[in-house]
């Protein structure tokens, strides 16, 4: 089958551009509000996009210039120039799930989930203690999409945190931390093997 995507003219149930672009690592982003309480959301629109300095990506839901989103992270990352990408293992999954409800503003996402708040060190706003790692970022620029409904939010990261028992043999194993990854419609997957491939040339 073949659909444009001016119109949505795939005939399907349900768009099928997400289960298409997958599977997709979640960022799960905390901030501070502006009145200094902790915020918590899951993102799936979210990668790294440059390695020397590291630099990470997400993009949120947003009423254009309103500062009125779906969930409050772009404009704590915009209005506090910092963020913290957590990583969600398979033990999380209960309570990142909980993080996706629309509290309202000022609602602290680690207490409704029973999450510990560590401190961040190179940021302010705190950092997901069970978290298998995550990256502090000071935001570097934010750019609004077509349409005034998305803001992309691109951070470069200032420090990292790994539990060592995700460390193996000098790596940071994935399969330790057994990675949650966003599919389509409602559906995750979990990272359990991976493989490696030589390129010709190494």
């Amino acid at each position: 089958m073949f659909y444009t995507t001016d119109n949505n003219s795939h005939g399907l149930a349900h768009d099928p551009f997400k289960a298409i672009v997958s599977p997709r690592p979640i960022a799960w982003i905390s901030t501070l509000n502006e009145d200094g309480s902790a915020n918590l959301a899951p993102y799936s629109f979210f990668n790294g996009v440059n390695d020397s300095p590291p630099m990470v990506m997400f993009a949120s839901q947003t009423q254009k210039h309103g500062f009125n989103t779906v969930k409050d992270s772009a404009r704590n990352a915009r209005a506090q120039g910092e963020f913290t990408v957590n990583i969600v293992g398979h033990t999380l999954k209960r309570e990142m799930n909980i993080s996706t409800e629309h509290f309202d503003y000022g609602v602290d996402e680690f207490d409704k989930a029973g999450l510990t708040k560590m401190p961040g060190q190179s940021v302010a706003c705190p950092y997901v203690g069970e978290a298998p790692a995550a990256l502090e970022c000071r935001t570097y620029q934010v750019v609004d999409l077509p349409n005034g409904k998305y803001e992309l939010i691109i951070g470069e990261v200032t420090g990292v945190h790994i539990k060592d028992e995700m460390l193996r043999n000098g790596r940071y194993d994935v399969t330790l931390a057994k990675h949650i990854a966003r599919l389509g419609y409602r559906d995750y997957a979990q990272i359990n093997e991976v493989f490696e491939l030589n390129r010709p040339d190494d």
